[in-house]
């Protein structure tokens, strides 16, 4: 058994724990971090795969206003370290980043890995030790019990000053997000939500016709409509892809937490599609209304409306034929094609989750109440975002916020520094 009394220890190596790993040792304490992983940081470089979306450039009040009903929780930390402040702090790294078209903040070469190798060569440099394959356990049942791990080596277990907690939600599990500490907490009273798909897919029975045909296509171009958690229509345009069991990607994802909220209360939820966003719903009228001589429907509204392939491949899948030939509902279906969904994708498949640890469980510094001298960061605590940069900023700006919380502990509490 391992046991220290003059090391802090971080659970989780992902940028939470990470970020709070910096903070400790840059004060001079031996940090300790565990990862049950062969290395750190493997969800932050499959999130990166396609383009390391680091944080967004919009202003502050519109970047807060992202993490919705938490926002009161989260607005705190991120104040504390914005997106300029998380910019400047890659740079640090010698990263340097741009902005993109959408506001989107990224490394220049896109990719996480050289953010990554830079940021644990300081975190050595700091004396930052990592033990990789300890996957947690949980604690001990013996009196003033330590940390308990699987490692290669059988079993062991770990004394701590103090303890961080960064150990993800329950979203793709073969990168370490599991959520096995949910119990493990619970157990010990405290207070943590049911973990659910964030930033998911949903499930909608296309005919076997429409997935055969189109599944994998992008829909480009159009605009949502939903009904946010509070009733108020909410509209924004963009992108999603047709997948194998119903709809995908970036719009999807900004709707999903009130879609997801929606189908747990009423069994279904619906979103309405405009796939003519720059067209005024007369304007449509008019033109599938007027006289289209010997050209098919579907030649008259790609010259007309620009509705071709998988947009019109969607009107034919979801009206019936009355009403495609019906000029009127056609026009209003292009403008708002209502889509029926009847559930979430499994949580694995999810960029994220929701639910976790309660900020109610918690004190201002992050610690538990129930565990003093246990702290809590990242996906873990119960707060979602959607995609594009806001995840990452709020796990980024947590794990700074918990690591400063861990160092007031220290100083405060008789014997925690000794």
């Amino acid at each position: 058994m391992q046991s220290s009394t003059s090391s802090v220890a971080v659970i989780g190596g992902g940028p939470a724990g990470l970020m709070a790993a910096e903070v400790l040792s840059a004060h001079g304490l031996e940090v300790h971090v565990y990862d049950a992983m062969p290395s750190v940081g493997r969800k932050f470089l499959l999130a990166g795969k396609g383009g390391m979306n680091l944080t967004h450039a919009e202003p502050h009040e519109a970047l807060l206003s992202r993490y919705g009903s938490r926002r009161k929780y989260i607005a705190p930390m991120v104040d504390a370290f914005n997106a300029d402040a998380l910019r400047e702090w890659v740079h640090g790294l010698g990263i340097a980043t741009f902005i993109g078209s959408s506001k989107r903040v990224f490394p220049v070469d896109m990719k996480a890995a050289p953010l990554l190798r830079a940021w644990l060569h300081r975190l050595r440099t700091q004396g930052v030790q990592f033990h990789m394959r300890h996957r947690w356990l949980g604690w001990s049942d013996a009196a003033n019990g330590g940390l308990r791990f699987a490692t290669p080596s059988g079993e062991m277990e770990v004394h701590a000053r103090a303890v961080l907690l960064a150990l993800g939600g329950g979203s793709w599990a073969r990168l370490g997000s599991d959520g096995a500490w949910m119990p493990w907490l619970s157990q010990r009273g405290v207070e943590v939500s049911s973990l659910r798909p964030a930033n998911c897919g949903f499930e909608l029975p296309w005919s076997v016709h429409f997935r055969e045909r189109f599944a994998g296509h992008p829909v480009k171009s159009v605009a949502f409509a939903w009904t946010d958690e509070n009733g108020a229509e909410v509209r924004r345009q963009g992108e999603f892809v047709i997948s194998d069991s119903g709809i995908e990607g970036s719009l999807v994802y900004a709707a999903s937490s009130a879609l997801r909220e929606q189908i747990a209360r009423d069994g279904r939820a619906f979103v309405h599609v405009d796939l003519a966003p720059g067209k005024p719903l007369p304007r449509v009228m008019e033109e599938v209304a007027s006289p289209r001589g010997s050209r098919s429907l579907s030649s008259h509204l790609q010259s007309r409306v620009g509705i071709a392939g998988v947009k019109m491949g969607l009107l034919r899948e979801c009206l019936s034929k009355e009403d495609v030939a019906d000029p009127g509902k056609l026009a209003a279906a292009i403008k708002a094609l209502p889509l029926r969904l009847v559930a979430t994708r499994p949580i694995d498949e999810a960029i994220s989750s929701a639910g976790g640890v309660r900020f109610e469980a918690l004190d201002e510094n992050l610690m538990l109440r129930r565990l003093p001298g246990v702290f809590c960061a990242g996906e873990m605590l119960d707060w979602e975002a959607p995609t594009g940069g806001y995840l990452l900023t709020g796990c980024f700006a947590s794990g700074r916020a918990a690591a400063q919380g861990m160092l007031a502990w220290l100083r405060n509490v008789p014997g925690a520094n000794q």
